[in-house]
């Protein structure tokens, strides 16, 4: 099977069996699960998942998703108050567009909720999986290149097509960016125990070289990360034309909030 991201060919990587409750309930038909890595840019996705009927995928997560929901699971949610103040830290500054924002793949709207309270600033929502019209910004089916700001959070490890990816993309105006949260890191360990393989509807993992191949293709220049909210930015600008804006968010807040660089912000090379 060839990458999803560079079109290069992958080589078999590794393989896990999910043994941990009620994980290995939720993969008992589906079984050992194979793992290939790019030759080029060292993307990492299940070729397993992959090959799965669309109805054992979509039945595998709403079984997570809804074990998810309780309180007690011990999967670490995204920092949803981190990513908040970032969203109204950025607007501020003028790094991100004051209007036009949607959280693509939002759940049950966790973020949007913190934002409307917190910083009385509005976020339309949509998710393809999750209905929620309780919510006054819930949007039927968002149209692409209408929002200035596109926030994905915790959806880039689970796309099994280049499609899935491209979806989220195209939202984007010609003039806008796209937040992400996902892990990025330099190389994907060969390790089955690896933590971001504990959920098992986790089946893409990005490195620093693939997101920078993703941004080229994408037509995005440079990039921001957060460390707080662990959220990059993916800026259709230069860095030298961000680069003050970033700095006074810093200043203001005496700490280092934000980094960035033209390209993909490789922040966990080391890792």
């Amino acid at each position: 099977m060839d990458c999803m991201i560079c079109s290069r060919s992958s080589t078999y990587y590794f393989s896990k069996r999910y043994t941990e409750a009620p994980f290995d309930a939720f993969m008992r038909e589906i079984g050992e699960v194979a793992y290939r890595r790019c030759d080029h840019c060292g993307f990492v996705f299940s070729e397993t998942h992959a090959r799965l009927h669309s109805r054992d995928w979509g039945r595998l997560n709403e079984q997570f998703h809804h074990y998810n929901e309780n309180p007690d699971s011990p999967i670490n949610q995204p920092p949803y108050a981190e990513q908040a103040m970032m969203l109204a830290l950025l607007r501020q500054h003028g790094l991100i567009a004051a209007d036009g924002m949607l959280d693509y793949a939002a759940g049950y709207g966790s973020l949007s909720r913190l934002m409307a309270r917190y910083f009385h600033l509005p976020l339309p929502i949509y998710d393809p999986y999750v209905h929620a019209p309780d919510l006054d910004c819930y949007v039927d089916e968002p149209h692409p290149g209408s929002y200035r700001t596109v926030i994905n959070s915790a959806m880039f490890e689970h796309v099994l097509t280049r499609r899935d990816l491209d979806r989220v993309h195209e939202l984007v105006a010609p003039d806008g960016c796209l937040v992400l949260h996902t892990v990025v890191c330099e190389n994907v360990p060969c390790d089955s125990d690896w933590f971001y393989l504990r959920p098992p509807v986790h089946v893409a993992f990005h490195t620093n070289k693939s997101m920078n191949i993703l941004m080229q293709q994408w037509g995005y220049q440079s990039s921001i990360y957060c460390p707080p909210s662990k959220c990059w930015v993916l800026l259709r600008q230069p860095w030298a034309q961000v680069q003050a804006k970033v700095e006074a968010v810093n200043r203001e807040l005496q700490s280092t909030w934000l980094v960035g660089k033209d390209g993909f912000m490789d922040y966990w090379k080391g890792f």
